[in-house]
């Protein structure tokens, strides 16, 4: 048998090192020996340990600490830089401390008892060890802070319990809750555990990445409210502390180290819809190839905008070893004339069909996988051979998984994956008693395998089929906003998951996580209407959306709740195709900055404690606040505004911010509120992304503050915007007391745009303007139809 670990690259620091005693950094007997600078690395010798210290930039510090003076090769999973421009910094040096200043914080080294703390330049505390605090096992490492007053957390991955988690304590493991009947195991809240990821915000302006594969535990002030810790049984300590001081900042910087999200395709903005092509488990031998065809044209016929279809878990024939948890990558034997089926759904202005996988291999009928695999050394090795899963760590495994499995299915048509149950890698698997593998070594790799398996098809699809590549995947861990986008698991269609849900999105946006989705409706169990509706609702504001469910005969298609049901469906996913403009120029956003589509409030508000717990209402982009009704039956809700000035989006009612209001919300109407300043680009519906040429971009303009809004523009597909082929028209508001300036700058940037037309609406009461422009009034209203690319500016007058 070949070695399988980590093939061609010597990546034997995921294995455990063995050795008594625990890495203490903040021990009460530790104290300072020496220290060596070179370039941008302090290392440092104390009477316990050794320590690295890296400048990686002005803000940020990576931290290390060994027993011995041997750190681990870095790795390529979690983080994707580690070579960073010089630092330069300061030192100043006394009998008791060693102090380093860069432009943007300062480093001081207490000597005896050795304790390391971080200040910004005006002086005020950030960061600060905690002494004396030691592992409660002599396998555990632990990091343990001083935790100041008033500091809030902030991140942690795709939890659904909490947001703020001062005062609480969280174990992070890919998994979900493990128990019988599922609503006391799967559909745990509390244990939801998809994409964990170990970094978090504070409040007080920094952030920490503990930069582990191994599951960790955080205690952030539960079992002391005066300190912090996080630990794992990594023997070697290696965290980055990241100075903000404000949140979008501090996720600019963890994504510079951990890789940003890419642009998906424009299409990727549209609407995404899975099915069981007929029939869900249990119901397989209802499946056909005419299924999906005849629900696409379905959704053509009441021209329901639609771009993306998923075949998910029936369209493959079960195996012999896995059942339903494996790929044999073979048709089930219902489905017939395949490529036709693949031809019909493009011919239907598809822009891309995928296909739902497990990572693991199994026999067919005809096709014999798994024992090819076992043979060629191809699955992760496990006793007896008897190992199922891809060795997604293994370069030539993943070729092999692609000419031969992947590769059948993509020459017939489909464009991505949906890659499922990557949490069972060392774990008991979902669909059958299948346990992943085991040992010491699995430890340090379960948590980083959705990554790895998520890349797979990510960079193959994307090479295979000359666009940016669109993977759909379940798990992750940090870094898996690269490959890009998770849905939320499979939670049933009932009121209580539904605000979980949302708090799920806002977690992991605060992860570094821009593209998220969930299945709108719910998935499991037939959904009551208003549910359906008011779920659906949120879906369409969420950064991707998704639907799918699997109650047969059911599943979640608008026309199967009702007329109602139907037509506020339709209403929102008309609303979305409308704003793609936004949407788009937000994920390019993302791109750049880190900055989620979806964003907890606490991400533009950090300083107001009201938003700190806040589940149910969410920035969607830079000006459109989203308040989905989770109450069944509700006929109001309350709303939280914070500062600054608001406008509801259906009565065009501007309110003062930092109140609460009691709002109405009929069953058409989520709550929506636009932020003063705001610049929304739209544009006129089409069925699907590229169905014509947009002229006219409509832009809605709500004076009030000054701000900008940029345009983004590039071909929607190719992967050339990361050579620079894109424009950005910079929109400017300009507000006076007594007047409103609105200027459109000419598009910068190697894209060429056609001859564009804007139409622009600017919200509130304006009397007369200086510019010639073809303009009418609605109610409230005023607009100006612009005709050209040229810049214009607008001065309105009240």
């Amino acid at each position: 048998m070949k070695d399988l670990y980590l093939k061609s690259q010597d990546w034997s620091f995921f294995f455990i090192l063995l050795f008594s005693g625990s890495v203490l950094v903040n021990a009460q007997s530790n104290s300072f020996k020496s220290i060596d600078s070179k370039n941008n690395t302090l290392t440092i010798e104390t009477s316990i340990n050794n320590l690295k210290i890296e400048f990686c930039t002005p803000s940020i510090l990576r931290i290390r600490s060994s027993k011995t003076k041997d750190f681990k090769a870095n790795e390529p999973y979690m983080v994707t830089r580690y070579n960073w421009d010089k630092v330069d910094f300061k030192k100043e040096e006394n009998s008791a401390k060693i102090s380093y200043k860069t432009s943007k914080i300062k480093l001081e080294i207490q000597k005896s008892p050795f304790k390391l703390s971080i200040f910004d330049l005006q002086g005020n505390l950030l960061s600060e060890d905690a002494v004396n605090q030691k592992s409660s096992s002599e396998t555990i490492t632990k990091t343990s802070k001083k935790l100041q007053a008033n500091e809030h957390f902030f991140g942690f991955g795709e939890r659904m319990d909490f947001l703020d988690r001062r005062g609480k304590s969280v174990h992070l493991e890919v998994g979900r809750g493990i128990g019988k009947p599922h609503i006391i195991g799967a559909y745990n809240v509390l244990e939801a555990n998809y994409s964990p990821v170990p970094f978090f915000m504070s409040t007080k302006g920094y952030g920490i990445f503990y930069h582990t594969s191994y599951p960790s535990d955080w205690d952030m002030g539960k079992t002391d409210p005066e300190i912090y810790s996080f630990s794992s049984e990594d023997p070697e300590a290696d965290y980055y502390f990241i100075y903000g001081p404000d949140l979008p900042k501090i996720l600019d910087h963890y994504t510079s180290i951990t890789g940003k999200s890419p642009m998906l395709p424009k299409f990727a903005m549209g609407l995404h819809v899975g099915t069981y092509s007929g029939g869900t488990w249990g119901h397989e031998e209802e499946t056909s190839a005419n299924y999906p065809v005849s629900l696409i044209e379905k959704f053509r016929e009441f021209q329901t905008p639609v771009d993306v279809l998923h075949l998910d878990s029936t369209w493959r024939m079960f195996g012999e070893n896995g059942g339903s948890g494996a790929t044999t990558f073979e048709w089930r034997e219902t489905f017939t004339n395949t490529e036709q089926m693949f031809d019909s759904l493009y011919a239907l202005n598809l822009n891309a069909v995928g296909l739902h996988v497990r990572p693991r291999f199994d026999n067919g009928k005809k096709l014999r996988l798994l024992d090819e695999a076992r043979e060629a050394g191809y699955v992760y090795p496990e006793p007896n051979n008897s190992g199922e899963f891809v060795n997604f760590f293994d370069e030539d495994a993943v070729n092999w998984w692609w000419e031969n499995g992947a590769m059948r299915v993509a020459e017939q048509g489909a464009m991505f994956f949906k890659t499922d149950e990557g949490s069972a890698f060392g774990r008991k698997a979902n669909e059958s008693e299948k346990t992943g593998p085991q040992g010491e070594e699995i430890k340090s790799l379960h948590n980083i395998f959705p990554v790895a398996y998520a890349k797979a098809p990510f960079t193959k699809y994307q090479e295979y089929n000359g666009i940016r590549g669109m993977n759909h995947t379940r798990e992750g861990y940090a870094g898996i906003q690269r490959y890009p986008f998770i849905w939320a698991g499979d939670w049933p269609s009932e009121w209580q998951y539904f605000e979980p849900v949302i708090k799920a999105g806002l977690n992991i946006g605060m992860s570094g996580v821009g593209y998220w989705s969930h299945n709108m409706g719910g998935f499991e169990h037939v959904a009551d209407p208003e549910l359906y509706i008011r779920w659906c609702q949120f879906g369409f504001f969420s950064p991707i959306a998704h639907l799918f469910g699997m109650e047969h005969p059911n599943y979640k298609e608008p026309w199967n709740y009702g007329e109602e049901a139907q037509k506020i469906f339709k209403q929102y996913d008309d609303f979305r195709y409308s704003l793609i403009p936004y949407i788009y120029s937000t994920a390019y956003q993302n791109h750049k900055t880190g900055l989620p589509l979806m964003r907890a409030l606490v991400l533009d508000y950090q300083e107001d404690p009201n938003v700190y717990e806040i589940t149910d209402q969410y920035l969607f982009g830079d000006s459109m606040m989203i308040c989905p009704v989770t109450t069944k039956g509700a006929q109001t809700r309350v709303v939280y505004l914070p500062e600054g000035e608001w406008t509801n989006y259906w009565t065009g009612e501007t309110f003062k911010g930092k109140q609460y209001l009691n709002v109405l919300c009929p069953i058409e109407e989520m709550p929506i509120f636009i932020k003063s300043g705001a610049i929304i680009p739209s544009q006129e519906l089409q069925q699907f992304v590229g169905e014509k040429e947009i002229e006219t971009i409509t832009l809605d303009v709500y004076p009030g503050v000054d701000s900008k809004f940029y345009l983004y523009d590039d071909d929607g597909k190719s992967l050339d915007y990361q050579n620079g082929s894109f424009s950005l028209t910079k929109i400017e508001l300009e507000s006076n007391p007594d007047s409103t300036k609105i200027s459109i700058n000419l598009p910068e940037g190697n894209y060429k745009i056609e001859n564009r037309n804007y139409l622009v609406k600017v919200h509130g009461s304006f009397s007369k303007t200086n510019v010639q422009a073809e303009n009418s009034s609605e109610e409230n209203i005023t607009s100006f139809k612009i005709s050209g690319n040229k810049n214009t500016i607008l001065e309105l007058y009240k």
